[in-house]
């Protein structure tokens, strides 16, 4: 395989930029930004997001067995940087990001357009990123968009010239 092929065609795979976030059994709240997702089902309501297997965000998630998907708008790479990184939580913050729990108990964000909270029905373990699907069980929107729902949500595009995922 052309590995600068392989590359530049899986970078056309266009992704929107979210933050999940979960809250493990023990307390531990934990969240990170992730752009791996896509909703497969409409009845239930399904979705399924790459997570990254040796983070402490996966380790929670598998432990709670919930989490959210928080949306990112245009205009919110501050917050999609930042939790870029592994999350602080102080009080009731998430790397400076205020919250609240949701009807799951998972944490959603302030800030974010809109949050989904989702029960794991499946965990496919294949890969260094394995695919958690999620049952969408609640949802809240903080900002109401105008237009188009998915023309308001942050992409990857968004984040800059040099900001690329996939290959």
């Amino acid at each position: 395989m052309d590995a600068d092929a392989k590359k530049t065609a899986l970078r056309m795979i266009p992704y929107g930029i979210y933050v999940l976030t979960t809250k493990a059994g023990d307390g531990t709240i934990a969240a990170a930004t992730v752009n791996w997702v896509t909703q497969t089902a409409f009845a239930p309501p399904t979705v399924v997001v790459g997570v990254k297997t040796d983070s402490g965000t996966y380790a929670a998630l598998k432990d709670s067995g919930v989490f959210a998907l928080n949306m990112l708008g245009k205009g919110q790479q501050g917050i999609a940087f930042t939790l870029f990184k592994p999350a602080v939580v102080d009080g009731d913050t998430i790397s400076g990001e205020p919250f609240q729990l949701g009807s799951t108990g998972v944490p959603l964000l302030d800030n974010t357009h809109a949050a989904v909270e989702c029960k794991v029905v499946e965990i496919v373990e294949h890969g260094d990123h394995h695919i958690v699907v999620g049952e969408v069980v609640d949802a809240r929107v903080n900002t109401p968009p105008e237009g188009r729902a998915d023309a308001a949500i942050l992409e990857m595009k968004d984040l800059g010239d040099n900001v690329f995922y996939g290959g």
